[in-house]
């Protein structure tokens, strides 16, 4: 069974270019070097829910775990702190089809 990480977060006002940037540059080709397969991203166009949601697979949940742990994800997830706010993360079991 894998395991799926579900990030969301709202990008910082006045920061969206460096945010786009960021991402496409640094955020996803890391995350893909660790391990994860990239399998959701969606954007909040109207309502009250999170601007941004991410989601990312690994086989395991000793996996995740230790990624989530390692110095170069922390050194990421700083990172991308600069861009944005209202950041959450959970891990799930992954299933078929949207999860959040």
């Amino acid at each position: 069974m894998s395991y799926k990480l579900i990030m969301t977060w709202d990008i910082s006002p006045e920061r969206e270019q460096e945010y786009f940037e960021f991402v496409v540059r640094e955020f996803i080709p890391s995350v893909q070097r660790m391990g994860f397969e990239l399998t959701d991203a969606w954007a909040t166009i109207y309502g009250s829910q999170p601007q941004i949601m991410v989601g990312a697979t690994l086989p395991s949940l000793a996996k995740i775990q230790q990624v989530l742990r390692s110095a170069e994800w922390q050194s990421l997830n700083n990172q991308l702190q600069d861009f944005v706010q209202n950041y959450s993360q959970k891990v799930v079991e992954a299933e078929g089809g949207f999860q959040f």
